[in-house]
């Protein structure tokens, strides 16, 4: 019977999921240990919930760790050198991993980063993707240093973007079949040393920082490729917003490019469908929603709201 390795899974979110299943499924790898976040308030009842990957950890029995933080954590070095890991594979774990702890495994620290690196190291590379209109992206698999998404690449594997590519949908691709099978034959290639390190190429590399609400507000003077990959980029999170009438709303892919010509922001009717002006074309808008009340289509928000002629700030 082949040897099978020991691995340390790190993991937090839905995207971490499918690659815990596929290392828990496997001939080759034991999964020994789970690290991911505290369980945290969640929802508009803060009722605290935990991580999804912890979720599938307790469904298979295996050890949960969950630090607060993980530098100068004696506790989590401690059970780190009792486990005795080969190997260490992290998706989506959300905290910077310090050279301590990357320093106890066998074989190595694998990383699977949702871009084609060098390209969008850091913590949006889904989002930053789609924001910036691309035509492909991808997986990129690579031995972790010290340094930020900076260590020598193991494998990529490309992948092209609908044009109707939310960062809802291109998670789901990417924590696929698609992914989860790329990292399987990846780490077998890994242990069984047929792969050779490729190390990046920093002069090529770009960053991409954390999201925040504030950067989902709409300029309606950019293009209308540019809001259109905006609202598509922050669904289902944080959601693309402008304010009409004092009043925030939220505004719901899919939306629809138009050759045609409005003022920046206008409201207007195409079709009896919600259409707004944006610095060259315009876009028809399918759902939006007012905070606080319900969402619906365009076409009931404007038999509802007397808004045509006026203007999204």
């Amino acid at each position: 019977m082949p040897k099978r390795f020991k691995i340390v899974f790190m993991g937090t979110p839905e995207f971490s999921v499918p690659y815990l299943k596929s290392l828990i499924d496997s001939d080759l790898f034991k999964v020994a240990a789970i690290i991911t976040q505290p369980d945290k308030p969640k929802g508009r009842k803060q009722i605290i919930a935990p991580p999804p990957i912890k979720v599938l950890a307790k469904k298979y029995n295996l050890e949960i760790l969950q630090p607060e933080k993980l530098k100068n954590n004696r506790g989590i070095i401690a059970s780190l050198k009792k486990i005795e890991a080969d190997l260490m594979v992290v998706a989506a774990y959300g905290q910077i991993i310090p050279e301590e702890i990357l320093e106890l495994t066998k074989l190595g620290n694998i990383n699977v980063h949702p871009s084609l690196l060098p390209k969008y190291r850091g913590a949006s590379p889904i989002q930053n993707a789609i924001l910036n209109n691309e035509s492909a992206t991808g997986l990129t698999i690579m031995l972790m240093d010290k340094a930020m998404d900076h260590g020598p690449i193991l494998a990529q594997k490309e992948i092209a973007l609908a044009s109707n590519e939310t960062n809802e949908s291109l998670h789901q691709k990417l924590s696929s079949e698609f992914g989860t099978e790329f990292l399987l034959e990846t780490l077998e290639k890994f242990v069984n040393r047929k792969i050779e390190p490729q190390p990046q190429d920093d002069n090529q590399a770009t960053y991409c920082k954390l999201i925040t609400k504030n950067e989902a507000k709409i300029n309606w003077q950019d293009p209308a490729k540019n809001i259109s990959a905006k609202i598509r980029a922050f669904y289902p999170w944080p959601i693309a917003w402008a304010i009409l009438n004092g009043q925030r709303v939220k505004i719901f892919p899919p939306v629809e490019i138009i050759s045609e010509s409005a003022e920046s922001g206008k409201i207007f009717s195409k079709n009896k469908k919600l259409a707004v002006g944006c610095q060259d074309n315009s876009l028809i808008i399918d759902e939006l929603q007012i905070e606080g009340k319900n969402k619906v289509t365009g076409h009931d928000f404007l038999l509802g709201n007397n808004i045509v002629g006026k203007f999204f700030e």
